[in-house]
């Protein structure tokens, strides 16, 4: 009997050493797990486009900077307006199992999928500065009020123009929802003046260099302008940079989007005006709204989210500095 026990007690020892092994090895395991969790839970992708824009630099720069503030990692990313890159990179955010993605899109159509796809991998996705035409897959989609903001440039330019005379209107990217927006902000508030005539309507794709020569072109064959409205800051900077090379002096140039170049064009009585949309303000808004998102399941903000512009003309554009006012 004492054989037995001797043999029992042994086997009962054994047993309970390997279930202590086995126990502190399934808890090793399980805490690496719990570990690369919540690494992968502090990682926030930022996709926007090139940074060569100063507006969408802000963008990175301003969700880097919440982000960083409340504890997160940041990968900034560039789809230089390609459906497909973004989609690539939407793929890396999945793949890395970020918390969030934080996204200035590259088409209202063409990123749908992409959000989509991430919201079934169970990361969200929060869309800022453009929409995409479709509701319930991203969680925000924070964007400038262009419509409003379109109405205040448009009212400053018709003042400027002294409510007649030709002018040109150069457009942003067809594709982009946010071009068509503020055309019709716009003509909402020009088209009520019959002395201003639009001789020109081009489209020079939100890029400097291309209004740049747009505008060589346009005026060759329209000496007589009396002043240019542009979709964004960038055109507007290509358009006043052909109009001084052609020797046209008293052209009215407005633009849209309150960079600091325009700024400083104005303060140098170039530019006459713009309208600020807070991209910087906005990114860390989406960040935030990220992170209380991932604590809480809920923004506590419906989806779609309208921030008001804000004119910028010599009166107050010493206050401007990298899309905010001071």
């Amino acid at each position: 009997m004492k054989n037995i026990s001797k043999q029992v007690f042994m086997g009962l020892l054994v047993i309970g050493m390997t279930a202590l092994l086995l126990g502190g090895c399934s808890g090793q395991k399980q805490e690496a797990t719990a570990n690369k969790a919540a690494t992968a839970s502090k990682l926030i992708v930022v996709i926007t486009p090139s940074h060569s824009n100063p507006f969408f630099k802000s963008e990175a720069l301003g969700a880097e900077a919440k982000a960083k503030e409340l504890g997160y990692e940041i990968l900034s990313l560039v789809h230089d307006d390609d459906a497909n890159k973004q989609n690539e990179m939407f793929d890396t955010a999945i793949a890395r199992n970020a918390a969030a993605i934080i996204c200035d899109n590259a088409g209202a159509d063409a990123t749908v999928a992409a959000v989509k796809k991430a919201k079934a991998a169970g990361i969200p996705t929060f869309l800022i500065d453009r929409e995409i035409n479709a509701t319930g897959a991203a969680v925000s989609q924070i964007v400038s009020n262009n419509f409003q903001g379109a109405k205040l440039g448009g009212e400053e330019f018709v003042k400027l123009m002294g409510e007649k005379g030709n002018y040109v209107e150069l457009v942003g990217k067809e594709s982009d929802t946010n071009a068509g927006i503020r055309s019709k902000g716009y003509h909402d508030v020009l088209d009520q003046y019959p002395e201003l005539k639009l001789v020109a309507r081009q489209s020079a794709n939100w890029s400097q260099t291309e209004a740049y020569s747009k505008m060589e072109s346009i005026i060759q064959a329209n000496k007589d302008i009396k002043g240019v409205i542009c979709g964004n800051d960038t055109m507007a900077m290509g358009a006043m940079a052909a109009i001084k090379a052609a020797g046209l002096k008293d052209v009215i140039v407005v633009g849209f989007d309150g960079s600091n170049d325009v700024r400083d064009s104005i303060i140098s009585g170039d530019i006459k005006a713009t309208v600020l949309q807070p991209a910087y303000r906005i990114s860390q808004m989406a960040v935030e709204q990220a992170d209380r998102y991932v604590k809480n399941g809920s923004t506590g903000e419906q989806e779609k989210q309208l921030i008001d512009c804000v004119l910028i003309n010599k009166e107050n554009a010493r206050n401007l500095e990298t899309f905010a006012i001071k």
